[in-house]
């Protein structure tokens, strides 16, 4: 990363800093989804200042919890706007929340399944009976 006394970093420090590869940087600053331009030096390379590391740091949480492109761009937008519009902004966020919330009760609850279904499997092959458990090929017991 770039020293303390220096006010940019290049775009290998931010992929670094970010999680992000230096591709993505590109389609990020492409696609419109940073809140400015990207200055350069004399010779064409980006120079990002920490706004730029921080906003990029938000998106790059904002896409692994799901947010789509589409909703990323929009919050982008606003952001770019500047002051007026925090309740829009909050309602995109509030929205994403709520559905990253609901992803998360229902993640729980495939877990709490799976969790149940291993314990099961688990005893039974500690207890040496596990061959044709829920076997579908096996032909019932008559009645």
């Amino acid at each position: 990363m770039a020293t303390e006394a220096s006010t940019t970093f290049s775009i290998g420090d931010v992929a670094v800093a970010v999680g992000m590869s230096v591709h993505a940087l590109r389609f990020y600053e492409r696609e419109g989804l940073l809140v400015g331009p990207i200055d350069r030096t004399a010779g064409g390379r980006r120079r990002y200042t920490q706004v730029d590391v921080d906003w990029l740091q938000i998106c790059t949480k904002l896409r692994e919890s799901g947010m789509p492109l589409a909703e990323l761009h929009r919050f982008a937008a606003l952001v770019r706007q500047g002051p007026g519009n925090e309740s829009e902004r909050l309602a995109l966020l509030d929205d994403h929340r709520d559905r990253v919330n609901r992803q998360i009760r229902a993640l729980e609850e495939a877990k709490e399944i799976i969790e149940w279904k291993t314990s099961i499997y688990r005893q039974h092959v500690q207890d040496g009976n596990a061959i044709g458990l829920w076997d579908p090929t096996s032909n019932p017991a008559p009645d």
